[in-house]
């Protein structure tokens, strides 16, 4: 029975970072495309949108969508059965408490991913706008917009510091395919960061001047990108820093090893 749950577990884990892997790997493109074209760079749920108007785009939205609920129930699993073994320390209760809410922030990315798939339309910066306006409109709102972009911008330094440091290495199985492209993975962790970073730095300006119109989310970013000197180098490279992180999604699809139900003895791309 346990196997029978381990292999399941993993075909969710599996479902859900090729999910994700999908979502950059589009964003990634068309901010590649607007570096050398005169279209407009497009952030998460823009991009999505274009791909609903594509053929088999409906169906490829529902697959998307179902696999950001199964990202949740993988990292809901990861933290609450502990099974890529972080321990009960304070240090490990927290990385556990952090993977349970990334489950639950990409399941609200697939909640909206599936609402457009039944027929939903919007732009990505104005729902991170009107998201900003609804929490500013409350009592201590412009502390909790101010809370959010520094919990962003720790995510965008996680990130960037764990391409930059190669601690993912301990979680993805040595092949020759990932020693190949490991050095495309840490690139695409650190731009993913520095992405980050900059939607935070949005926020944070946001509830400095109490304006949610300076709020905005990934696509408000890469064309903040656009607009500086060097802009079309700049968002190339965010680009492809992009793409290189939807790779970076797939190869943990394929290659992630999980201690509670791995071979012990697999080589990881931190072993020498």
């Amino acid at each position: 029975m346990a196997n029978t749950t381990h292999s399941g577990l993993k075909w969710i884990m599996r479902a859900g970072y090729s999910a994700r892997g999908a979502i950059y790997l589009l964003v990634g493109t068309l901010a590649l495309l607007a570096a050398f074209t005169s279209a407009s760079a497009s952030g998460t749920k823009d991009a999505l949108v274009d791909l609903r108007a594509l053929p088999l785009g409906i169906p490829a939205l529902w697959a998307i969508g179902l696999g950001m609920i199964a990202y949740l129930i993988w990292r809901i699993a990861a933290g609450i059965a502990d099974v890529e073994d972080h321990g009960t320390s304070l240090k490990g209760l927290t990385a556990r408490g952090l993977q349970i809410i990334t489950g639950v922030l990409h399941a609200l990315i697939g909640i909206a991913i599936i609402g457009l798939a039944a027929g939903g339309q919007g732009s990505g910066d104005r729902s991170a706008q009107d998201w900003t306006q609804v929490l500013m409109s409350i009592p201590m709102g412009r502390y909790l917009v101010a809370a959010g972009a520094l919990i962003l911008l720790g995510a965008g330094v996680y990130y960037a510091q764990k391409g930059w440091r190669g601690t993912y290495k301990s979680h993805l199985e040595r092949t020759r395919l990932t020693e190949r492209v490991d050095p495309i993975l840490t690139v695409g962790l650190v731009i993913y960061g520095l992405m980050m970073a900059l939607i935070a730095l949005s926020l944070a300006f946001a509830a400095l001047n109490a304006d949610p119109t300076q709020a905005g989310g990934l696509g408000k970013a890469l064309q903040d990108l656009r607009a500086m000197a060097f802009g079309r180098l700049l968002l190339g490279g965010a680009g492809l820093g992009l793409l290189a992180f939807s790779l970076y999604n797939f190869i943990e699809a394929a290659y992630r090893v999980v201690p509670k139900f791995s071979d012990t003895d697999i080589a990881t791309l931190m072993d020498r």
